[in-house]
């Protein structure tokens, strides 16, 4: 079966399709392909960023204060406690420790579902610097980077659960592509891809076609119908961005759950 087009399907039915690696809650270990994480890659990446960040965050400072005469103390003043208050956001004790909580939890799954509830509750309320967030997000280059969905909680985070499924979100930030699947191992895999814009800490994304591929068959295209060139708003799903590293991303959707990410290596069907 070669690549074919189909005729536009309704945008509802898709919009809710397209979340489908959210929203299911059909386990099966048998479903589950394994993915080679970052974090034997990435193990002092954290450390390590803190510690360029804090450097550079002093470099700012001295260069602030050697450029600004004795008329613009007021200004000075009002630069440097902004620093500080950066600062103190990147390296609360709370924050740093609910990271950990949860890149345990990405590694061994067996982190009690209430310890990585806390966690995202501590992460939603910090409010990281996204400033940063993009290009660690989709890298540097095209294709961009993968990420596979480790935890999924309902809006408020009154409850969640480890997702049972592998599914794997590309995010190309030089290309501004996105790709959302669902894999299957041998038995094949469901992909959504289209476009995003990025604003601040929002990804707004609109998918432009579905590929569906079963065993060793071609897959078949499905074209979602969105001819136009338009900027996805917040009027499409997106996603708000609380915290991004090498390691794991943690965000919230449209709906109002909340998910977090850990890095993989990227799935070839």
């Amino acid at each position: 079966m070669g690549s074919q087009a189909a005729a536009p399907l309704s945008s509802s039915f898709f919009s809710s399709l397209s979340l489908v690696a959210l929203n299911s809650s059909q386990p099966s270990k048998l479903f589950r392909q394994p993915i080679i994480p970052f974090f034997s890659v990435h193990a002092n990446a954290t450390s390590s960023l803190k510690s360029t960040s804090y450097h550079n965050l002093k470099l700012r400072r001295l260069k602030t204060r050697a450029a600004l005469d004795e008329k613009d103390q007021t200004l000075s003043t009002s630069f440097l406690v902004q620093e500080e208050q950066e600062l103190q956001t990147q390296t609360d004790p709370e924050v740093e420790e609910s990271v950990k909580v949860l890149k345990n939890a990405a590694k061994t799954r067996k982190v009690p579902v209430a310890e990585v509830l806390s966690a995202l509750s501590v992460i939603e309320k910090a409010n990281v610097d996204p400033s940063t967030f993009l290009d660690t997000l989709g890298g540097s280059a095209s294709p961009g980077r993968t990420w596979m969905l480790i935890f999924t909680a309902q809006k408020k985070l009154k409850s969640g659960k480890y997702f049972p499924l592998t599914a794997v979100q590309r995010f190309d930030a030089a290309g501004k592509r996105i790709e959302n699947g669902v894999y299957f191992g041998s038995l094949g895999c469901l992909t959504f891809e289209g476009r995003f814009t990025w604003k601040k800490r929002i990804l707004a994304f609109i998918f432009e076609r579905i590929r569906v591929k079963i065993g060793l068959l071609n897959p078949l295209e499905i074209n979602l119908g969105q001819k136009d060139d338009r900027e996805p708003s917040t009027k499409d799903p997106f996603f708000i961005w609380f915290y991004i590293d090498e390691e794991i991303a943690v965000a919230r959707g449209r709906s109002g759950g909340t998910a977090f990410w850990v890095r993989c290596r990227r799935i070839t069907a």
